[in-house]
Order: C-alpha cells, then sequence, then structure tokens
C-alpha cells in the first residue's frame, strides 16, 4: 500500500495530501450512514446534535481522522478530535491536518475541539466522556503496527474494547466504533490478533482490503467492511506483487458470462461429471454431491457407488442422474477391482469428482482411490474419504496441466494430509494453503471460516461469502458437487483455453452466496446442505440474470 500511494503521487502527479482528503471524504461517508442507520444518498447530511470523538495516533492514519473530523464538523456535529500524543511530533501530511484542526477548534464556534491527550491523566479525563458520544472513530493505528500495543495506546484501545463491550451487554446503540482501514491493535498483515484490538462496527478500508480485514479472526473485529477507492489507478493495484486476493461477485459474474448457455448447445456442451462416491453404510454423501453437480449446470452426472449401495443412493437422486455400480467389498465400499469400471467409465467424462461417503477405513478402499487417481487422465476432484485414503499425502503425486487435482479438505482433513506438522503449518492458513498446492502442482480449497483457494501457481483467494449456518452435515459434499459442475462447464465449453481456477473459485463464491441467501430464507440454524443446492438458482440470477434468461 505504501509503495501505490507513492506512485500515485509520483507518476500520476496526484499530492498525496488529496489522497488523505479523499479517504477523509469516503470515511465521512460511512460515519453519516452508521449515524442515521441508512444510506442518505448523500455525505451532506444534517448532522446536527450527533456527538463525535476521534481518536487519532500521529501517524497517516491520525491525519486521515482529523479530516474526517473536519469533514463531519461542517455537517453539523459536535466533533472532538483527539490526538494521542503532541502535535510538535507528528509529521508530514498528517501534522498538516492536525495544525487545521487545531486552528479551526481555536475559532468562535465551540462545537469543534481539539485535544492533545500525551499523558494517561489527559486521556482519563477523555475517556470519561467518550460513553456519552454517537460515535467514536478509531484512527489510533493504521497498516504500520507489528506489534501490541502497549502504554498509554493500550490504555486507550482497552478503553474502546471496553464501551463496546458494555455496549453489547446493555443492548444500548451508542457510542458507534468506525474504525479507519483496520481497527486499532491489528497487524494488518496477520489473521491473528497480535494483542487488544478495537472491535469496530464498520472498518473503512482505502485502495484494497488487507489480510487482517478478510482473514479470520482478524476480519471478526471490522463489522461491515467498506473499500474505499481514493484516486489510486486500478492498474497500480493490478501491477502489485501480492499474491493474495479478496474474491468479489464481479469476478464470479465474468465466469458466468464466460460460460453462459450459448444457443444450439446440449447436454455434452455442458461437461459430463463422474461422481465416485458413496458406501453401504454412507449414502446420503453420494446423493448430495451428484445432484448439487446436476443443479449446478453439468450436462450430466453419473454416479458410481457400490453394488450394494446404489439402489438407496438412488432413491435419493434427482431423476436426471444417471447410475453405475461398481465392484465391492465385503464391508459395501469401492473395491481394488472398481478401478478399471471407473477409469472406463471415464473416458466418457469430463472430470471425476470422489470421495463423499466412501467410507475409508477399508484398506481395499485406500487402494481403490489411490489407484484411480495416480491414473486418470481427467481432472479430479478430490473430497472427504478420498482425502483420507490418501493422507498423509504421497511426496510423489502431483497434479498436472491436463489432469489438475482439486483438493477440498476441512481443516482437519488438511492436517492429516500435511501429516505430523500439520498443527503448527496450520497457524497460518494462507501459507499452509499455498506451500501445499505449490509444493504438489495442485489446487486446494481449503475450507472453513472464510475459504481459501490456493493455486498451483502460488496465488491464493479468499473468499467472503458463507455463514455459520454452512457448518452443518453435507455442507462439504455438496460444495464438492457445485465445484464439480462448474470445472465440468468451465472443460467442456473452453477446451484447451480452460482456466479451472476461475471455476474453482466462482463455485466457492456462489456455493458461500447460496448459503448466505438459504440463511435469510431459513435461518442459519434451521438451513441444511440441502437448502444451499436449492438457492443455487437464486445465487446465479442474482449475479448474471440476463445470461440466464431465454432470448
Amino acid at each position: 500500500m505504501r509503495a501505490i500511494d507513492r506512485a500515485t503521487s509520483e507518476q500520476y502527479a496526484t499530492p498525496s495530501l488529496l489522497l488523505m482528503e479523499a479517504a477523509a471524504t469516503n470515511a465521512a461517508r460511512e460515519a453519516v450512514t452508521l449515524l442515521t442507520e441508512g444510506s442518505l444518498g448523500s455525505h451532506e447530511a444534517n448532522l446536527h446534535g450527533k456527538r463525535i470523538a476521534i481518536i487519532c495516533g500521529r501517524g497517516n492514519n491520525g491525519g486521515d481522522g482529523a479530516a474526517v473530523g473536519r469533514a463531519l464538523w461542517r455537517q453539523g456535529a459536535r466533533v472532538e478530535i483527539i490526538l494521542c500524543g503532541r502535535l510538535a511530533d507528528a509529521k508530514g501530511d498528517a501534522q498538516i491536518n492536525f495544525e487545521i484542526a487545531r486552528r479551526l477548534a481555536a475559532g468562535p464556534d465551540r462545537s469543534l475541539s481539539f485535544i492533545e491527550c500525551d499523558t494517561l491523566s489527559t486521556w482519563n479525563e477523555v475517556a470519561a466522556r467518550l460513553a456519552d458520544c454517537d460515535l467514536i472513530i478509531d484512527a489510533l493505528f493504521g497498516t504500520g503496527l507489528t506489534r501490541p500495543v502497549e502504554g498509554a495506546h493500550r490504555a486507550v484501545v482497552e478503553r474502546l474494547v471496553q464501551l463496546r463491550e458494555a455496549r453489547d451487554r446493555s443492548g444500548v446503540s451508542t457510542p458507534r466504533i468506525l474504525s479507519l482501514d483496520l481497527p486499532s491493535g491489528l497487524d494488518a498483515d496477520r489473521a491473528q490478533p497480535i494483542g487488544p484490538a478495537v472491535r469496530a462496527d464498520v472498518t473503512v478500508t482505502f485502495t484494497a482490503p488487507k489480510p487482517a480485514n478478510v482473514l479470520p479472526p482478524a476480519s471478526r473485529l471490522n463489522g461491515r467492511l467498506v473499500i474505499a477507492h481514493i484516486g489510486s489507478p486500478g492498474e497500480l493495484i493490478e501491477a502489485s506483487p501480492s499474491r493474495l486476493f479478496l474474491l468479489e461477485a464481479s469476478d464470479a459474474r465474468a465466469w458466468l458470462r464466460r460460460t453462459r448457455y450459448a444457443p444450439g448447445s446440449y447436454k455434452n456442451s455442458h461437461g459430463h461429471v463422474l461422481v465416485v462416491a458413496g458406501s453401504r453404510r454412507f449414502t446420503g454423501a453420494a446423493a448430495l454431491t451428484a445432484n448439487a453437480a446436476m443443479r449446478s449446470g453439468a450436462g450430466l452426472v453419473t454416479i458410481a457407488a457400490p453394488r450394494s449401495a446404489i439402489e438407496a443412493v438412488a432413491a435419493r437422486l434427482m431423476p436426471e442422474v444417471i447410475t453405475a455400480p461398481i465392484a465391492e467389498t465385503a464391508h459395501g465400499t469401492a473395491s481394488v477391482e472398481a478401478v478399471e469400471e471407473v477409469l472406463t467409465l471415464a473416458e466418457r467424462m469430463t472430470l471425476i469428482a470422489i470421495g463423499p461417503g466412501l467410507d475409508a477405513s477399508d484398506e481395499a478402499t485406500r487402494r481403490f482411490v489411490r489407484e484411480v487417481i495416480v491414473r486418470r487422465r481427467v481432472p479430479v476432484v478430490i473430497d472427504a474419504d478420498g482425502l483420507n485414503a490418501l493422507a498423509p499425502w504421497p511426496s510423489d503425486l502431483r497434479g498436472s496441466d491436463v489432469a489438475p487435482l482439486i483438493l477440498t479438505p476441512h481443516p482437519g482433513e488438511m492436517r492429516r494430509l500435511i501429516g505430523t506438522a500439520g498443527d503448527e503449518m496450520l497457524q497460518d492458513r494462507v501459507e499452509a494453503a499455498r506451500d501445499f498446492a505449490t509444493k504438489h502442482e495442485l489446487h486446494v480449497v481449503l475450507k472453513g471460516e472464510r475459504a481459501l483457494i490456493a493455486s498451483a501457481d502460488g496465488r491464493v483467494f479468499v473468499n467472503p461469502t458463507g455463514n455459520a449456518g454452512l457448518g452443518t452435515a453435507g455442507s462439504g459434499d455438496t460444495l464438492t458437487g457445485i465445484i464439480a459442475g462448474f470445472l465440468a462447464q468451465e472443460l467442456a465449453a473452453r477446451a484447451q483455453n480452460s482456466d479451472p481456477i476461475a471455476a474453482v473459485n466462482a463455485a466457492v463464491y456462489i456455493g458461500g452466496l447460496a448459503g448466505d441467501l438459504a440463511a435469510r430464507a431459513r435461518g442459519m440454524r434451521t438451513m441444511t446442505a440441502s437448502d444451499v443446492r436449492e438457492h443455487l438458482s437464486e445465487a446465479v440470477l442474482q449475479l448474471d440474470a440476463e445470461g440466464e434468461l431465454p432470448s
């Protein structure tokens, strides 16, 4: 971000003070929305009678805060700008904004005040007044913090934490808290909080989100996240060396548009998914996966399941899904003898999805999975017992451009895939997923709060959709089916120009969006995996209604 801001000033003749003013304008707009509990369509609303405290550090984040204070004061609010330190110790643009605020506060209008809070006793006097505010703007620390706050700054953060906790206990709505760039106390580059940190109602981050804005548990402190564009050209952001990306609706929409059903297309134009799943004991997972693949838009779906399980699986399938019984062990799980049957079926398929409900407790089934993966000639999506059968992951098993591997583990499965170092590596989920994907030349969808998609080339994508209601039986099986269905469409529609990661990203985003829509309709507590599948249509229509309606 520092490099982008600097390049904006140097290459595009944009003064840094102008960037700070643009940041303040955007933040002030969100402050008005928060104060009035709704969008007013204009940031020039009348804030007469509203009391706002702005807590500023000496750096640029504090300078942003001082500029926000001026903007809200001009709209009628009573504003107290509190500099945690001495004005003489500030520098650059921040000092300019503090000096402007100090001079305005020295005028006859007593509705704006500027306080240099450089001692703990001064802070204690200020802190006693904060509970009476309508809004507190946290502009103490921005992206520069790398160690836990301490001393007087720790007292400031702890006071804001206490106010939020007291507010939540009492059920009152004020004071609201808005943080600039990220809640103070967080390290912008880390998912794990490094010490006490503010919990905001809204966080306005500038130009692009930072890791702490989007990666849990730090992201839980953001409240509603707003990404404000303040004037840096898009090409500077695109040219930055970051390998971590936040998925947006536009990404999923672009994929839907690229793979729209064209006049003259038919079932084979949209791909054929082979789902290898189920066992005598576990039939539901297989049906959930196959039904989700069918609902997601694949042209054809065939499910291969052990002979003694196929009837029970078929009873739960959509009538459009084809069934294929395969050889089984005495326990009703897929046997090694089924390898040739599956590979023969796969010759007519676009891809394979393998794992849900297979029951990998049988060594013969584990050998079956390994043989199918090693001998595959098409892409394979591997989930659940397919992953367990391969854990810890064989060092010589790789993906390829022709037959990529897409793994969809939850954290427990990921630990088993990594092996003995799994617990330690998963302390940093991004690096764990990236390391595994690049090391084994495959793609990883690491499920959980804020699913991560790690590509074999080292890119990692963070998915913002989804909710706690997805932590229910069958949601992972449903997601596997959606991923398989989207991949089948990508591969069938684009052949040699296919982009598997684009399809996987779209599947994870839209699957999470379907979960959000299901939660709104059913509530998180009572929604099921089947509800997610049934809301896929609504999710797709929300993103690309034009492409889904016949001309």
